[in-house]
C-alpha cells in the first residue's frame, strides 16, 4: 500500500529537501507541498492523505500552527496520522500535540529529516496508528519532571520533611508526635501547611495523605 503524505512547510528549502527524503521510498507519495495553515487544512480536505508532515510554526503567526492543525485534523478526519517537525527542543509543544492522545502523531526534531530511515519509520508508524517522539524531547520531559517534583517538595521546611517522612512510614498522628517529640496538635498544623504547600485542597475524591506519601516517595532515590 502506498501512503499518501502532504508537506506543510513555509520554508521551501526544506520543503524541497523532505520530499526528497520521501522520494527515496517507493511506498510514500506526495501529494501536497504548502506554505501555511489555511493551505494545509484545504490540502487536507482536497487530497485526504494517510500522513501530514508539518512543520511547527507556519504563516500567518509563525506560532504553533502545526500543533492547532493536527487537532483540526484530529477533530475532523482521525484517520490520518500527523508528524509534526520542530526545529528546537520544546517539550509542551510535544504534550498539547498529545493531550488528546498520542495515536497517530509523532513529533520529530527537524534535525531527523537527515536520516531518511527515521522519517519514513514515523510515517509508517502514525498511519499504522502508533506514536513516536524524538528522544530528545523525551530526556527534557523528564528533566522537567524531575525539576517540577523537587521544586514541590522544596516548599517545605525541615521539620514538614520529617513529618512527611513518617506520613510515608504509614505512622499515625499521635505515632508521628512521638516519633518527633512535638504535640499532636504540633503534628496536625504540619500536614495542614504540607498540603497547602504541595497543592493539595480538600476534595472527596482525593485522599490527600495518600497523594502527599506518593509525592515524597516518587521523590525518593531507588
Amino acid at each position: 500500500m502506498v501512503l499518501r503524505v502532504v508537506i506543510a512547510e513555509d520554508s521551501l528549502l526544506m520543503r524541497e529537501g523532505i520530499s526528497s527524503v520521501l522520494a527515496l521510498d517507493a511506498d510514500i507519495a506526495l501529494v501536497a507541498g504548502c506554505g501555511d495553515f489555511d493551505e494545509l487544512l484545504a490540502a487536507v480536505e482536497e487530497h485526504r492523505p494517510d500522513v501530514v508532515i508539518t512543520d511547527i510554526r507556519m504563516p500567518p503567526s509563525q506560532t504553533d500552527e502545526g500543533i492547532r492543525a493536527a487537532n483540526v485534523i484530529r477533530a475532523d478526519h482521525p484517520e490520518i496520522g500527523v508528524v509534526v517537525l520542530s526545529q528546537y527542543v520544546e517539550p509542551q509543544y510535544a504534550l498539547n500535540l498529545l493531550e488528546a492522545g498520542s495515536g497517530g502523531r509523532a513529533y520529530l526534531l527537524k534535525e531527523r529529516v537527515a536520516d531518511p530511515a527515521e522519517l519514513t519509520t514515523a510515517v509508517r508508524r502514525v498511519a499504522d496508528g502508533g506514536s513516536v517522539i524524538d528522544p530528545k524531547v523525551v530526556d527534557a520531559l523528564i528533566e522537567g519532571r524531575t525539576r517540577e517534583k523537587a521544586s514541590i517538595l522544596g516548599r517545605l521546611t525541615e521539620r514538614e520533611r520529617e513529618v512527611l517522612a513518617e506520613m510515608a512510614a504509614g505512622r499515625s498522628n499521635a505515632a508521628i508526635g512521638e516519633a518527633l517529640f512535638i504535640s499532636a496538635r504540633s503534628v496536625e498544623k504540619h500536614i495542614n501547611s504540607i498540603f497547602t504547600k504541595l497543592d493539595l485542597p480538600q476534595t472527596e475524591d482525593i485522599n490527600r495523605r495518600v497523594r502527599a506519601v506518593l509525592l515524597y516517595l516518587g521523590d525518593r532515590p531507588a
